[in-house]
């Protein structure tokens, strides 16, 4: 029976494909000359055919054969030294072909099911699923299983086809098999099945959809009946579940969402001939086309694929999948659900000596809980490009000018030269060192002019930038000295004496008010050296800044609590605590470029107050375990902090209070950070030896983010004791950086 269903699924299928509109021709085919005569024999009238591995033929009307066809087979038995059918004998072509009764004889009747099967397909023609208009040029239709060419059979002209038509009264239910080339004239059962198929019935029909019922239970009462349990409930109550399911339904259907599919009418009265029927088309790819709403009511997720098994599961896997004993100890120990493989791998010299596999039947039994207990949920996906989320960066030459050649290094100090700081005009340079003493070097030839003696450890400095004064704030162990430096122009340098000196005390002040800075004048060989002012602090200071004005200055003492940051005034010689509360540990101060706003930077905040109002402005959050550096862009709305852990956080003071951009890379801690004054430029020093020039563009735009690019990794400083590059900083006219470093020198970078 399996059998004989295959057979007539391959003609079904054959068939379906050559039905048309007009139920006059709705199993055409294009030239077919394979038929059957009255006794069942078929008529060749060439022996080759019988190579087809008794494909039948119709008797062909027209008499002219193919040079070629003979000629590509005689080419094949002179280099075979035999014809191509095994038991055929080679016939020369003038041979006379045998015709009618004496061709039967000749040519034994094979059944043409003979190599079908239930369960695999025609291997009469082994050429597979492909497009059998590839051998429309070629005389052969393709191969049988021993590799032979298969003969196509011989086709008529028009007229044939015509008379075909009228004489033959099976021509309307006649197929053409595409893949042997034969002609199949459908029986009843076979037409019976087409029609089923195209309205949507069961193909094999109504009559052996249901079984006949078996009673393996009586309806008589037992004595002892096989379950004497009482009916439960459930069996005679409808189910909830249903109801809902089908009151969605409804309601789907009632509002449009959902449309029934069209019943056909049972009283319609089936036509004997199925030409005379409308012939319906039922699409297959309509669950792709369904709309959303219909799929959600009808919850239709897949189960979820298996993984595919790795290399660890094989009975002879690699080495390195192996696990050591301290490896299968720790797995040991886990639980079941924290490992991260359910078996232990092993290795086996061959696969007969594998084992069954002891936990089959759990594994089994977790994964059908798993498809029916696990709730299921689709999760739309997104096929993005991962290069399309890298933004564009325009090239390194295009952001030029920016520094990229080591020019000149400055020799002579003897220790860690651990800040600098550079003249407003750009022609001198001041550096403080361990070795306890101030160096002032010309730039451009890298000549020291100058060395003060501080008698005790350099730790900050800063060059006032007022260009007017030529004064240099020198940050020792508990006091910030004020040195005129005596370089550049001596008008500029004796004006600055007369302004240092031009100071009249005020009126004693009211009692009992506290002063938390001592200034000292100084006099006598301190004054010949260049140093003018002292300002004494109760803790040890750190850091030294200059606001933009060059009138004050601030100072940071991480150990003074509530006077942790201190504003000095130059010109009436007085200091101010701003802060009444320690609001953390302060490491740098800044002070606004063109507003009255203070930075002031903690170990993890960055907090701006307004010096007018006396207020909080904003509290930037760094991210950072500890800030090292502040720097504030010269337009003011923008801000990088620098931080031991490595970071280094863009703010846009407009946009958030969080870092509009984290870069990351520096692999030591982060020293020193700075702003061009003209140039997009800023920088970074770090203890792993490399000074990170980036580009930092900000557009007067306010929806323009901005862009910024590493240009340029600078090395040159020996790391020394951890310890590399420690301050840095650009020449305030050209795209110049220049760097000191624990190696005791400074680099200039153009």
């Amino acid at each position: 029976m399996f059998k004989n269903m295959a057979t007539k699924r391959k003609h079904v299928v054959a068939a379906t494909e050559e039905i048309t509109d007009n139920s006059a021709d709705i199993l055409n085919k294009h030239a077919s000359d394979d038929g059957r005569d009255d006794e069942g024999f078929s008529d060749t009238t060439d022996s080759e055919e019988s190579v087809y591995s008794g494909l039948e033929d119709e008797e062909d009307t027209s008499d002219e054969e193919p040079e070629d066809e003979s000629d590509e087979e005689n080419e094949d038995r002179d280099a075979d030294g035999r014809s191509e059918g095994e038991g055929v004998a080679p016939r020369d072509e003038t041979e006379s072909t045998p015709s009618g009764s004496a061709a039967a004889d000749q040519v034994p009747q094979t059944d043409e099911y003979e190599h079908d099967s239930s369960d695999e397909e025609d291997i009469r023609n082994t050429v597979g699923n492909i497009p059998m208009e590839w051998y429309r040029e070629y005389p052969h239709i393709g191969y049988d299983i021993l590799g032979r060419r298969l003969i196509k059979p011989k086709k008529g002209d028009e007229l044939d086809e015509f008379l075909n038509k009228v004489d033959d009264p099976d021509y309307w239910r006649t197929v053409t098999n595409k893949l042997t080339g034969q002609n199949v004239v459908l029986s009843k059962e076979d037409l019976d099945l087409i029609n089923n198929i195209q309205r949507s019935r069961n193909p094999m029909g109504s009559e052996t959809m249901f079984q006949p019922w078996i009673e393996y239970f009586t309806n008589e009462t037992m004595i002892h009946p096989v379950t004497a349990h009482p009916a439960q409930k459930r069996s005679f109550i409808p189910s909830k579940w249903e109801k809902l399911k089908v009151g969605q339904m409804v309601h789907a259907i009632k509002m449009g969402w959902m449309k029934p599919p069209k019943v056909p009418d049972s009283d319609e009265e089936e036509k004997e001939e199925p030409e005379e029927e409308q012939p319906t088309y039922f699409n297959i790819w309509k669950d792709d086309e369904e709309p959303e709403i219909t799929r959600r009511y009808r919850q239709h997720i897949p189960a979820p694929k298996m993984s595919l098994p790795g290399h660890e599961e094989s009975y002879n896997p690699p080495s390195e999948y192996l696990l050591t004993e301290d490896e299968e100890k720790k797995w040991q120990e886990q639980e079941p659900e924290d490992r991260r493989l359910k078996f232990l791998p092993q290795k086996y010299s061959s696969l007969r000596l594998v084992p069954g596999f002891a936990r089959f039947i759990q594994e089994r039994f977790e994964r059908c809980l798993d498809l029916y207990l696990c709730p299921r949920q689709k999760k739309i996906r997104m096929n993005v490009n991962p290069e399309d989320l890298i933004p564009k960066l325009p090239k390194p030459k295009e952001l030029q000018p920016f520094p990229t050649t080591q020019s000149v290094i400055y020799r002579g100090h003897e220790g860690i030269v651990r800040c600098i700081s550079v003249e407003p005009s750009g022609q001198w340079l001041a550096s403080g060192c361990d070795d306890k003493t101030v160096r002032l070097w010309e730039v451009a030839t890298g000549r020291c002019m100058k060395t003060l003696q501080m008698g005790e450890k350099v730790k900050s400095l800063a060059w006032n930038p007022n260009p007017a004064l030529c004064l240099v704030a020198v940050v020792l162990e508990q006091s910030v000295v004020v040195v005129n430096p005596g370089l550049g122009d001596k008008l500029i340098v004796s004006n600055t004496d007369t302004v240092v000196a031009a100071f009249q005390p005020p009126q004693e002040e009211a009692a009992g008010k506290k002063v938390p800075v001592e200034w000292e004048l100084c006099t006598g060989k301190e004054h010949q050296s260049g140093f003018r002012l002292r300002m004494k602090h109760p803790k040890e200071v750190s850091y030294v800044t200059w606001h933009g004005k060059g009138d004050y200055l601030a100072t940071v003492m991480p150990k003074g609590d509530s006077m942790s940051v201190l504003i000095h005034q130059l010109s009436k010689r007085r200091s101010q605590n701003p802060f009444s509360k320690s609001k953390g540990l302060v490491q740098k101060v800044a002070f606004h470029p063109i507003r009255p706003y203070l930075f002031v930077a903690t170990q993890r905040y960055v907090r701006v107050y307004n010096l007018l109002k006396q207020e909080l402005t904003k509290k930037l959050m760094t991210n950072c375990k500890w800030v090292s550096s502040m720097a504030v862009h010269p337009g003011g709305d923008n801000v990088i902090v620098g931080s031991y852990d490595s970071r280094l956080s863009w703010f846009d003071l407009d946009l958030s209070t969080k870092p509009y951009n984290t870069l990351r890379h520096h692999k030591k801690a982060i020293r020193q950070v700075c702003y061009h004054r003209k140039y997009p430029l800023f920088a970074s020093a770090s203890d792993d030896g490399s000074l990170i020039v980036c580009h930092g563009m900000v557009y007067n735009d306010l929806l323009q983010n901005p862009l910024i690019v590493p240009v340029k990794v600078l090395k040159g400083h020996v790391t020394t004791g951890g310890l590399s590059v420690l301050d840095c900083e650009f020449h305030p006219t050209q795209p110049w950086v220049f760097s000191s470093g624990a190696d005791a020198t400074i680099r200039l970078y153009t």
